[in-house]
């Protein structure tokens, strides 16, 4: 059997999403094209940075600039060469240095000046992962906003609340849609607090910037508090946060992105786990949105999947594993990590990737998802009144005992579980039940009493909160 054939040089330089969706909408901002240039502007920043404290001449500086600009690197061969180092910055390095050399030979004395492949790499991924924050905070404020409309427009909407899969007691759609909303506030603020906090990284060969200060030396200059006014000038190159101290071995930005994306991709799991459950054909509660021919099958002409939703439970499913490698980058030995280090690039990306379009992905469904008040009314009233039977037993409580209640009460629930049997039906053929539910009615209709729009608790209290803390970020932003 023939096999189709592909261009290996091709092969080995696209990802376009093809195995994972959820992001594959959003081209690859983080694709390795994206991280060559990431290190490339790092490459920029010290150059900067150095030249305005006297480390770099200002005649360096041009040739530098030019030829970072002109992008003068292969991705698929720095791929393959980085094999020989077991990282990427060695062989760029080496391209970049020669690419100057052509333009100006005294400037490309200039290049990575004292620097390091791990203040590179670092600094690249802090920039990159600032860039996939941003874009994923700005796409909660779109989910949020859509699950705020959703609360205040159903925050009376009743509908079956559901516990281990069986209907429990009434609430509303609109508390549903406040609990998703409170998920989505807290994942915005996980991802805002780690954005800010994401540092870039200089600190030499070993974390003492040793060779920075080497250079200043030889440049003429007082090594006296150059290390910190480097470190400075080169975050603010690079729009990080200045660290103080290198953190070469010292991960805990590695462990806060990963938990930020669990924060982010969890609750926007949460969102989707419900909106399956909800369009389920039996259900019929809610539908995704999209156009002709989303969400078809291959074999059943029928079917209109919820893409959306299951999209947003894989990306939930697979970041916790991604976040676990970054976790345990705090265990790096020594002043850098053999093998521990590099095993973070990778998870790091696709962490960060599926955070991003899972954020894209849920601003999609949030905005368009359809619900059916009536088939909530409609299912909430399945089983004819019994999704009440708390209230009546708080109510019959004091007049048969807490414990007698419970028993005549599950009683009849079960007897109303036949066919052609309703909960009032069964309230009424007990004697004890029916006497105490009439004493307590007080001579109102006992379907009053288990209707379950009438059993809401605070619902409506509780949606005004979040809704509340939704204008207060808002108001704050």
């Amino acid at each position: 059997m023939e096999t189709v054939r592909t261009d290996e040089e091709t092969a080995g330089a696209a990802d376009a999403g093809l195995l994972s969706p959820v992001w594959a909408a959003g081209g690859d901002p983080l694709g390795d094209q994206a991280w060559v240039a990431a290190m490339l502007e790092v490459e920029l920043a010290l150059a900067r940075a150095q030249a305005r404290l006297g480390v770099v001449p200002a005649s360096a500086l041009g040739p530098v600039e030019e030829t970072i600009r002109s992008r003068p690197v292969e991705v698929v061969r720095l791929a393959r060469l980085a094999r020989r180092s077991a990282n990427p910055v060695v062989e760029l390095v080496r391209v970049l240095t020669e690419a100057v050399r052509r333009v100006d030979p005294a400037a490309a004395e200039y290049v990575h000046r004292g620097g390091t492949s791990q203040d590179v790499l670092d600094s690249a991924a802090m920039l990159l992962a600032a860039r996939a924050l941003d874009r994923t905070d700005a796409d909660l404020v779109r989910v949020a906003d859509a699950l705020a409309r959703l609360a205040a427009e159903h925050a009376g909407t009743p509908m079956a609340g559901r516990t281990l899969t069986q209907h429990a007691v009434p609430i509303t759609f609109g508390l549903k849609a406040a609990g998703w909303l409170t998920l989505v506030l807290d994942a915005g603020d996980r991802v805002r607090r780690v954005r800010e906090s994401l540092p870039a990284q200089l600190g030499g060969a070993a974390g003492t910037l040793a060779a920075y200060q080497e250079y200043a030396r030889l440049a003429g200059l007082d090594t006296g508090g150059h290390a910190a006014a480097l470190s400075a000038a080169f975050s603010a190159e690079l729009g990080l946060r200045d660290p103080g101290t290198p953190w070469h071995t010292v991960r805990t930005p590695m462990a806060d992105l990963g938990w930020a994306v669990v924060a982010v991709t969890g609750g926007l799991g949460k969102f989707a786990t419900d909106v399956l459950g909800m369009a389920r054909t039996e259900a019929a509660e809610a539908a995704e949105p999209g156009p002709e021919g989303t969400g078809a099958s291959s074999a059943m002409p029928q079917k209109r999947n919820p893409v959306l939703a299951t999209m947003l439970v894989s990306a939930a499913r697979q970041a916790p594993a991604q976040a676990l490698v970054l976790g345990q980058s705090l265990l790096a030995e020594d002043e850098r990590s053999a093998g521990g280090w590099q095993s973070e690039w990778q998870p790091l990306r696709e962490a960060l990737r599926l955070a991003e379009g899972a954020a894209r992905t849920a601003a999609e469904l949030a905005e368009g998802i359809e619900v059916f008040p009536g088939r909530l009314l409609e299912n909430l009233r399945l089983t004819g009144g019994a999704v009440v039977s708390e209230r009546l037993n708080a109510a019959l409580a004091p007049l048969l005992g807490k414990a007698t209640a419970k028993s005549l009460l599950t009683e009849a629930a079960r007897r109303a579980a036949r066919p052609g049997h309703t909960f009032e039906d069964a309230l009424e053929a007990s004697p004890e039940l029916a006497a105490a539910a009439h004493k307590f009615t007080d001579g109102q209709a006992l379907s009053d009493l288990l209707d379950p729009a009438n059993y809401l608790g605070a619902s409506q209290e509780l949606v005004e909160r979040v809704l509340h803390r939704h204008r207060t970020r808002l108001s704050i932003s």
